[in-house]
């Protein structure tokens, strides 16, 4: 049993990974932040067992003192703003989240005793590698961050890794894919089609072309899972992916198929109104993973296909629009 404190508990993966390190009965700590609007239903649905801090990573002195008082063996910070659109529009927000509220928490651990011994699994993403000339892309490929949250990521993943080697920091770096199954969120793409669709209103895809990879949650959290089970893994950054590659607009018409939507409400090419805005040159082409580093150190591999991860989805939702 270890003692693990995550960080963005109220989060997608993270809540998800709490009620999984609940059932491996590992002693586990989750971080709120200080007057968040938690939503009651995800903490009595998801963290329960976990013993909740309210700490803001985004203060130095808040964050170490929560780690001397938690002592954790593993700490998996998750926390972090995500929405791609919306750093374009506050990438000084997205600057303080995500850069200086990691490296509040990096700098604090190596405070605590025998930190050498202790572990940090940092949340990076796939986003970090931006625009790539081959596919699929490797875990060496030079990271090129075409949006602030994804140049956000990669500085923070980039020193990280340096801190490993020249502060003996034990730190593990995941890049996952494109994940969905949310059960709240309906911002991101699959719940967006998911939930506009059932509701038959017109859907908006604004780079159809675009070649996506879809991880469902579990899969997601699966990688993390594996991660805080093995050792030597310090200073090493893994890709976690389905390698099922589909473009934006395959994936709408393979939604619109299981829902029985009418496909000509499907506007190629054009983003919702009022849509928070990205410049076109941004967006990534592709976003393709080579998997054969997590597969061969952690024995990782994706289990949920994307159709039965779809179905769950589609399930899911159908039943909550109803109530």
């Amino acid at each position: 049993m270890e003692r693990i404190l995550v960080t963005g508990v109220t989060g997608f993966i993270g809540s998800h990974l709490v009620q999984e390190l609940v059932k491996k009965k590992h002693e586990v700590y989750g971080i709120l932040k200080p007057a968040t609007n938690r939503n009651p239903i995800l903490s009595k649905e998801f963290l329960n067992g976990a013993q909740l801090i309210t700490c803001d990573i985004g203060d130095y002195q808040s964050m170490a003192n929560t780690l001397k008082m938690v002592e954790p063996d593993i700490v998996v910070h998750l926390a972090a703003l995500s929405p791609v659109r919306e750093s374009f529009e506050k990438p000084f927000t997205y600057v303080h989240n995500n850069i200086v509220g990691t490296m509040n928490i990096a700098y604090s651990m190596l405070e605590l005793p025998d930190f050498k011994q202790r572990k940090l699994i940092y949340a990076s993403t796939a986003e970090v590698y931006g625009m790539q000339k081959t596919s699929p892309i490797k875990e060496d490929a030079v990271l090129n961050p075409s949006s602030p949250y994804a140049n956000t990521k990669a500085m923070t993943d980039v020193q990280l890794r340096m801190m490993s080697y020249v502060n003996g920091l034990n730190a593990t770096v995941m890049r996952c894919t494109n994940s969905y199954g949310r059960k709240i969120d309906t911002s991101f793409y699959v719940e967006y089609l998911v939930t506009t669709m059932l509701n038959d209103e017109k859907v908006y895809i604004g780079a159809p072309d675009s070649l996506r990879d879809y991880m469902y949650v579990s899969d997601h959290v699966n990688a993390y899972l594996k991660a805080i089970e093995h050792k030597d893994i310090k200073g090493e950054a893994f890709n976690a992916a389905t390698r099922h590659i589909i473009s934006n607009k395959d994936a709408a018409f393979q939604i619109a198929e299981m829902i029985g939507f009418d496909k000509k409400k499907i506007a190629l090419g054009t983003y919702p109104p009022n849509y928070p805005f990205r410049p076109i040159e941004s967006d990534q082409p592709f976003i393709d993973l080579d998997t054969a580093k997590i597969a061969k150190h952690l024995g990782w591999k994706p289990e949920v296909k994307l159709e039965a991860g779809l179905k769950k989805t589609i399930e899911y939702w159908k039943e909550k629009l109803k109530k």
